[in-house]
């Protein structure tokens, strides 16, 4: 199929991207923002079938245009992904980039008659339900509460209603508490996982010391990818919207503990009191979410695991730390 990836240069863009293109699937990359220099050296072998255009998620024309080239499936990954700070200084902007620059690309993809679009949201859209109730369905009564969270909700919202007054086939999948392989940060992303700042303490040569374990249903990125590019695949998914997580809960700092055992010489701990750590935990504990949907329907479930991920993410650091 020939895809399109919008936000396809940021961190879960890249890990679909790849994902599809092993699959065999034609991917087409569309960001404000170039490929990372690791990530053009690692794409180069998949030329023929990867294109990469440059663009504003809000230059309507432009995207008009890209979608008129004609494409079976949309993929809607263009988000600012705020903590705190960003939430205080870009409030507008996330509402906006988050929900309404995606209106035009979904009125655009009804018209040139699109298969299927699928919008990438978050476990954030459950909000406070997260304290409140022991697992997460798709059923469970969402709480959102930062405007990141508000801004996805209102995505799902948005996209499931634009496809029962016009019919179109799009999805929604929330996603969890990802990390992996070309995970950054930057303008539009400062909540990076806890995975991604243990990796950061190790490659300043320090020791990795967290203020808490950070207990989540961590789900690696490879994982995700793979959920998504199922539901591109299927021929009739039954629902509009689907969990995408490990399915269980375990602590960043078990993981970091895993990937330093790897290593000899780094360390994973939790900071004694009084030690000063940078690493910051972007929001407390919650429930896990279920994927029961994505296992029933398409026998989908995460391939790893905490210590299966952390010895994963090694091999991928050893190949390409040089770049990141």
């Amino acid at each position: 199929m020939k895809i399109v990836i919008f936000g396809g240069t940021g961190f879960v863009g890249l890990n679909v991207a790849e994902v599809l293109l092993a699959r065999g699937h034609e991917v087409t990359l569309y960001d404000r923002k170039q490929l990372p220099a690791g990530a053009e050296r690692f794409f180069a072998d998949h030329r023929e079938r990867l294109s990469i255009i440059q663009g504003e998620i809000t230059d309507i024309e432009r995207i008009d245009a890209l979608v008129k080239q004609g494409f079976d499936a949309i993929i809607l990954g263009a988000a600012i992904t705020a903590g705190d700070q960003l939430e205080r200084t870009t409030t507008s902007s996330i509402l906006e980039i988050n929900v309404m620059a995606q209106m035009p690309i979904l009125s655009a993809a009804i018209r040139r008659g699109v298969r299927r679009v699928i919008n990438l949201s978050s476990a954030s859209a459950y909000g406070a339900a997260g304290q409140r109730y022991p697992v997460l369905d798709e059923e469970t009564p969402c709480d959102p509460v930062s405007f990141y969270a508000i801004s996805k909700f209102t995505s799902e919202r948005s996209v499931a209603r634009l496809a029962e007054l016009w019919g179109g086939d799009f999805l929604s999948v929330r996603l969890s508490a990802v990390f992996g392989p070309w995970e950054q940060i930057g303008k539009v992303r400062d909540t990076p996982s806890l995975q991604f700042q243990i990796l950061a303490a190790f490659a300043r040569g320090e020791p990795a010391l967290l203020p808490a374990p950070g207990i989540k249903d961590w789900t690696y990125a490879p994982d995700a990818a793979e959920a998504v590019a199922v539901l591109i695949e299927a021929e009739r998914p039954r629902h509009r919207l689907y969990n995408i997580s490990s399915g269980a809960a375990w602590s960043a700092l078990q993981w970091g503990e895993a990937f330093a055992a790897l290593h000899p010489g780094l360390e994973c701990r939790l900071a004694s009191p009084g030690e000063k750590t940078f690493i910051k935990l972007h929001g407390g504990d919650r429930a896990p979410m279920s994927v029961k949907r994505m296992a029933d329907e398409f026998g989908w479930r995460a391939r790893f695991g905490c210590v299966e991920s952390a010895a994963a993410m090694s091999a991928w650091w050893m190949q390409h730390k040089e770049g990141i």
